[in-house]
């Protein structure tokens, strides 16, 4: 099994990225689990969200705390709320950020395979709006080899139709080639 924590802030799409990677997972033949954790929190306060995927039937209903990966769609959150907090050892930190893996080591004392993206400037480029969820699932599809791009074309129609799908495709293509990870 494979458990994921999404950080973000709220209206940036922390929560549709775990739907969407569940959805995903569950096109693939794989079982998953999907949710947020927030209370009556406004557009831009911290959100996290939640997914597991396994071969096998999910029986667990609680958060995850200790995850495989972390997803970080909004760099600033990173200074209110320690996001490799319960990060495996051998686990991935995956963060939408212009700045190299070893500056974040150096400030942060990150020691997980890490793989930055600055997931804002393809989603400003190709979406035209400042919300980075398909472009970091397009992170974590190549840093994890969990999608191909044709995996998530199918869920990505289903979310959002015809039109924004291309867009978000599109999104998750560039960031899916552009990934690299260290570490």
């Amino acid at each position: 099994m494979i458990e994921i924590r999404l950080h973000g802030r709220g209206g940036q799409g922390a929560v549709t990225s775990a739907e969407l990677m569940a959805q995903t997972a569950i096109s693939q033949g794989k079982f998953a689990q999907a949710f947020p954790s927030f209370g009556p929190e406004r557009r831009g306060a911290p959100v996290t969200a939640f997914v597991r995927i396994s071969d096998k039937p999910i029986r667990i209903r609680e958060k995850v705390y200790n995850p495989d990966v972390v997803v970080v769609l909004d760099p600033t959150v990173m200074n209110v709320t320690k996001v490799d907090s319960g990060l495996r050892s051998d686990g991935y930190l995956l963060v939408n950020t212009h700045r190299p893996p070893a500056d974040l080591r150096k400030e942060f004392g990150f020691t997980q395979k890490i793989a930055t993206l600055d997931a804002m400037s393809i989603a400003l480029d190709i979406l035209k709006v400042p919300i980075t969820n398909t472009v970091m699932l397009g992170v974590f599809a190549k840093a994890l080899g969990e999608a191909t791009p044709d995996d998530v074309r199918e869920p990505f129609i289903h979310r959002f139709g015809d039109s924004l799908a291309a867009k978000n495709q599109a999104a998750f293509e560039k960031a899916y080639s552009e990934t690299r990870v260290e570490g």
